[in-house]
């Protein structure tokens, strides 16, 4: 219960400051900015990991809890239970987000600027290097201590660039929640799916590495 616990809160953390960022944006104008929002996410992310990794692993992350379910690091028998914990944390967020800008269309819900064809292909691409990054540094323990801040800078990065494209999801959680709230559903399936093929794609990259050393 500890582990589902953390990761609750982990992924409450990351949808209401991540997704409340944007919705803050919104509301004041472009206050924020949208580095401010990618500064935010990339931040968030690294703050829960440096407090719930020694508990969880701060997956914070449906996608990442899948992948490390085709790995040996992971308890296959805890995955539901990271899921659900992910998904009601996500929820709290958006619902938290929908009591406290009531007016808002669709409180930082993730939707594709082009094509869902771009936008799937981006997501997997997205993912993949995200979930390297976290294989290849988590596992690691001469890098350990610097997971966070290398996880955290490749959300960044990524929602940097490609944020203004797809919304830089990488996280079906953070896109399923505000839009089921906000009930705004465009291509959302791209949210859920891309993102998981990515993460899974970089756990037999990982796997293979390990293989060959």
């Amino acid at each position: 219960m500890r582990k589902y616990l953390a990761e609750l809160i982990g992924t409450f953390a990351l949808v209401f400051c991540g997704t409340g960022a944007i919705v803050i944006n919104d509301v004041t104008g472009g206050a924020v900015s949208h580095v401010g929002i990618a500064m935010t996410f990339g931040l968030i992310v690294m703050a829960m990991i440096y407090a719930f990794g020694n508990i969880s692993g701060a997956h914070i992350n449906p996608a990442v809890s899948i992948a490390f379910a085709f790995t040996d690091r992971f308890e296959k028998k805890n995955l539901l239970g990271y899921l659900i914990a992910q998904l009601i944390g996500a929820f709290l967020a958006s619902l938290t987000l929908r009591f406290l800008f009531k007016d808002h269309p669709h409180l930082g819900s993730t939707m594709p600027f082009g094509s869902w064809e771009q936008t799937f292909i981006l997501e997997i691409i997205l993912t993949y290097f995200l979930m390297i990054v976290i294989l290849f540094v988590s596992q690691n323990k001469s890098v350990t201590h610097f997971t966070g801040i290398a996880v955290g800078a490749t959300v960044l990065l990524e929602a940097m660039f490609a944020g203004p494209i797809t919304g830089a999801s990488m996280n079906p959680a953070r896109s399923i929640a505000p839009a089921v709230v906000s009930g705004n559903y465009t291509e959302l399936w791209i949210y859920i799916v891309a993102p998981i093929l990515g993460a899974v794609l970089a756990s037999f990259t990982w796997r293979f590495f390990r293989e060959e050393k």
